[in-house]
């Protein structure tokens, strides 16, 4: 992070999570996925669909909150609701029985779980300890972006 009251992640970060991501639904709507429970892939795919809004999250623009500390909350709250909205997903992805493309699912599930655990985290951590700090007041807060 270049600055403590950055509160944003590095576009080439967020290309590769959208990549990954389009895989992620190219696959669950057009590969070659068996379940033997019925309405799972249905299921999947809307879980899916509800990570890449998440994800997408991560990457709105915060600059029309004014305070530095309300827009760390944002984007903290933004990671936990991609946080959780992973897991649900990899939960429906756990009944995929077969077919051509669940190693390929599988391999996609397991790379943005890396970023969510690793590369998200680290960024977590930077702008929790920024908050703390604003909280103690060893940073001063702006009026404004």
């Amino acid at each position: 992070m270049d600055a403590p009251d950055d509160v944003t992640l590095p576009a080439e970060l967020m290309t590769t999570v959208h990549a990954q991501w389009v895989t992620l639904m190219d696959l669950a709507v057009w590969g070659d996925l068996k379940s033997e429970q019925l309405g799972l892939l249905g299921k999947l795919r809307k879980r899916i669909l509800d990570l890449g809004e998440r994800l997408k999250s991560l990457d709105s623009d915060r600059a029309w909150i004014p305070k530095r500390r309300e827009r760390i909350k944002n984007l903290l709250g933004s990671c936990l609701s991609a946080r959780d909205a992973l897991l649900q997903a990899e939960r429906a992805a756990q009944n995929v029985s077969g077919g051509r493309d669940a190693e390929k699912l599988s391999e996609v599930f397991v790379a943005l779980h890396k970023f969510i655990t690793s590369d998200l985290q680290r960024h977590e951590n930077t702008w929790a300890e920024t908050l703390q700090a604003l909280n103690k007041g060893a940073l001063q807060e702006e009026d404004g972006p």
